[in-house]
């Protein structure tokens, strides 16, 4: 559920999904390899003068060959293997949240749409999901619709970084994903990619003042009216950035946190040569910054580590997968 709201604080970035996690954000380096858990993904030779360029991306699919649910609402986990499940309520109740609790006991909490299937990601890994569904009933209280348990093994770790979801999505034909490709063909590497979107987005998306102060809760990104009207607020830009670095196969979290007292988001990708590269693109509270840029794609897990820290100062708070 977005509640992006609290500008002063927040610069218009609230997500109610609820996982008081306290975990540290690091920077790993044991790559995995690309021939199981990097399958889809092309993996960079340093000599290559330009980066492989994906010209398909993921989109899930709700097929039916496994669903739950009852009159109100369908559950089609038949892509959980894949990291993703769908749900589609159709009752009459204005109000609905869904609450997915990993594996680990996080619970996530987002707001559901009426009458269309959406995504959501499997983000803990393999293991025993809880998947609930809540109806307003009156005041700030909910009533149980449904619940279900889910056993998964996601085949590839990637995957719920991959795909579009309710918070990130894209499409084939979003121009996001078209311009994604032209950036694309003109990196050397993945993050010399990563660089050339952070830089389009600072350099054309303002900030949208008047959308940061009337935004409402259940607000979502729509990635091409950004591109289009060149305007968002933190949640826009973020996911802006993550779609398209999803959309060409760079496994992506979105993350809300604090730095010590301090508001912070940071985005991080895995690069095959050195693994998950933790807060590569962070946002104080006031701006979007990138960190070293002329970090390469061969440096070791020690010397990533002298750019974004060992991570024992952050605070996870929100996930935005």
């Amino acid at each position: 559920n977005v509640a992006m709201r609290k500008k002063p604080l927040l610069c218009g970035i609230f997500l109610m999904i609820f996982m008081m996690a306290f975990l540290s954000i690091g920077c790993t380096g044991n790559a995995k390899d690309s021939s199981s858990s990097s399958k889809g993904r092309s993996s960079q030779n340093h000599t290559d003068e330009r980066r492989t360029t994906s010209q398909d991306c993921l989109l899930p699919e709700a097929p039916g060959t496994a669903v739950y649910g009852n009159d109100a609402v369908s559950i089609d986990a038949s892509n959980s293997s894949e990291g993703y499940v769908m749900i589609c309520y159709n009752g009459s109740i204005d109000k609905v949240k869904l609450q997915i609790t990993t594996p680990d006991q996080t619970t996530y909490t987002y707001n559901l749409a009426l009458g269309s299937y959406e995504t959501f990601p499997l983000q803990g890994g393999n293991g025993t999901y809880d998947i609930k569904i809540l109806e307003h009933a009156y005041d700030d209280k909910y009533s149980v619709l449904f619940t279900q348990k889910l056993d998964v093994t996601i085949t590839d770790e990637f995957k719920p970084f991959l795909y579009p979801n309710q918070y990130v999505w894209f499409e084939q034909n979003y121009s996001a994903v078209s311009f994604a490709k032209t950036l694309s063909e003109d990196s050397s590497n993945d993050l010399d990619y990563v660089e050339q979107v952070y830089l389009y987005v600072i350099g054309n998306i303002t900030y949208d003042e008047e959308l940061a102060e009337t935004v409402t809760s259940g607000y979502l990104p729509n990635i091409d009216n950004t591109m289009r009207t060149k305007k968002g607020i933190c949640f826009d830009y973020a996911s802006l950035m993550a779609a398209m670095l999803r959309s060409q196969n760079i496994p992506t979290r979105l993350v809300v946190g604090y730095s010590g007292d301090a508001y912070h988001a940071w985005i991080s990708v895995y690069l095959d040569e050195i693994g998950w590269v933790d807060g590569i693109i962070q946002f104080d509270g006031k701006s979007w910054s990138l960190m070293d840029p002329t970090l390469g794609a061969n440096n070791s897990s020690s010397s990533v580590k002298k750019y974004v820290g060992d991570g024992s100062n952050y605070t996870v708070k929100y996930f935005y997968y």
